[in-house]
């Protein structure tokens, strides 16, 4: 639903990053149907990727650029881009925004992912694993980014395998296992 987080949980191998690009649009299906904000992501256009943010298990940026220069690179992909400083500003990148990629620490880098996954202001927000191997501290600080971007009025479509991360976040939870709900 509009403004919740939903989350998938299952193990590793599961599915679950299979099932969310299929959902974005990266990842043909080989049968069935699938809907998401009222496209089909498998033959979706700009209109459909302008509603949607991407938070990938794990991204490979240009080293040398900086964080408001990746900000406004990928801001322009987008129509209308929220404002970069605001985004850098919103995921707690303020005092890095000159800083280069490759100085960047792990739990900044998961910051900077989110902040370009937030960039054109979607409606929907996809994680796929965003806290896999973030110690404690990071974990509980990304959790409160995604409590902030529900308190926005984002859709948050969330995969996990931590049961707690799941219990903290989503309003509603399906478990996958081998490939279906159970």
């Amino acid at each position: 639903e509009r403004g919740e987080v939903f989350g998938l949980l299952g193990p590793n191998g599961a599915g679950k990053t299979t099932i969310v690009e299929i959902l974005e649009g990266y990842r043909m299906r080989d049968g069935g149907e699938a809907e998401v904000l009222g496209f089909d992501p498998g033959r979706a256009g700009r209109a459909f990727r302008e509603q949607i943010g991407v938070v990938l298990q794990a991204s490979e940026l240009p080293p040398a650029l900086t964080v408001r220069e990746v900000h406004r690179m990928f801001a322009g992909y987008f129509a209308r881009p929220r404002d970069v400083d605001e985004v850098i500003d919103l995921v707690g990148l303020g005092d890095k925004a000159g800083a280069r990629v490759k100085t960047l620490s792990g739990g900044q880098k998961r910051r900077l992912d989110l902040g370009i996954a937030l960039v054109g202001d979607p409606v929907l927000v996809f994680l796929d694993e965003p806290t896999t191997g973030f110690d404690p501290a990071a974990r509980r600080s990304a959790w409160e980014m995604v409590r902030a971007l529900r308190e926005l009025g984002k859709t948050i479509f969330l995969t996990t395998h931590y049961l707690d991360e799941a219990q903290q976040l989503a309003d509603r939870v399906a478990v996958l296992r081998a490939g279906e709900i159970v």
